[in-house]
């Protein structure tokens, strides 16, 4: 099963590299930055927002409103390349276990970061940050890739882990481990994948737009920087966090 999962990804990166321009380096350095204009946006500019001073001056409010809309538009772009990203991660991966070690220790590593940038203090048990959705959604496919012969087990396994992403409260809940799961079904024709990854993530306005780089994938990994993408996660949202919280103490 390994080996049959591994020469396939090789098989697909041959298919498409020829043909394709962007390597996986390059969408998770566009999705990073997505993701840092929205969560920008989501801690330090709505911060502004609520502060009595701006909230009087209805000019003024109205023009943050609109940069804070904008970058939350913006933001929309970055989950759909990471949940990409991490079926090609399946495929490329040489020891699934290990990919998903990986996620969990920084899915612990980024809960009070995320806590303290996102939510009300830096302990907020009602949500949890997106590595644990990706995590979840790379645990369900490689569960359902187990028994390819039997579709009424795969698909209990993946309402398993929908399940399990909604009652954890996970950043996107058992949304996110859906897109992962359609992007695992559809993944042997690009083009379709595309299709369905956009029509699985339309309930999200802004964000299936981000499946034209997706198609542009070429299959290759690009820039060596494995664990930069890993620690962006967590580092961002601490300086978010600490600069949203001295703007608190500032003002109060």
């Amino acid at each position: 099963m390994e080996e049959q999962r591994v020469s396939h990804s090789r098989l697909m990166a041959g298919l498409s590299g020829s043909r394709y321009g962007l390597s996986s380096s390059t969408l998770k350095l566009f999705a990073c930055i997505t993701m840092l204009i929205d969560h920008t946006g989501g801690s330090v500019v709505l911060q502004l927002l609520n502060q009595p001073a701006i909230r009087a001056n209805a000019a003024r409010y109205n023009q943050i409103l609109s940069v804070y809309t904008v970058m939350r538009q913006i933001g929309r772009l970055a989950f759909p390349i990471f949940c990409f990203l991490i079926v090609e991660g399946y495929y490329h991966t040489h020891d699934v276990r290990k990919y998903m070690e990986r996620l969990f220790l920084f899915s612990l590593i980024s809960e009070i970061p995320f806590d303290l940038a996102l939510k009300p203090g830096w302990f907020y048990p009602l949500k949890q940050n997106v590595y644990f959705t990706l995590l979840i959604g790379l645990w369900t496919i490689w569960t359902m890739d187990q028994f390819r012969s039997r579709r009424m087990l795969r698909l209990v396994i993946a309402l398993c882990g929908m399940t399990f992403a909604r009652g954890l409260m996970t950043d996107y809940s058992f949304r996110g481990v859906f897109l992962i799961v359609v992007l695992y079904l559809f993944h042997d024709e690009r083009l379709v994948q595309c299709f369905a990854g956009a029509a699985a993530i339309a309930w999200e306005t802004y964000a299936p737009p981000s499946f034209i780089l997706c198609y542009l994938y070429n299959g290759k990994r690009g820039l060596r920087l494995k664990y930069f993408f890993y620690l962006f996660y967590p580092v961002h949202l601490m300086i978010l966090g600490l600069i949203r919280w001295l703007c608190i103490a500032t003002i109060t």
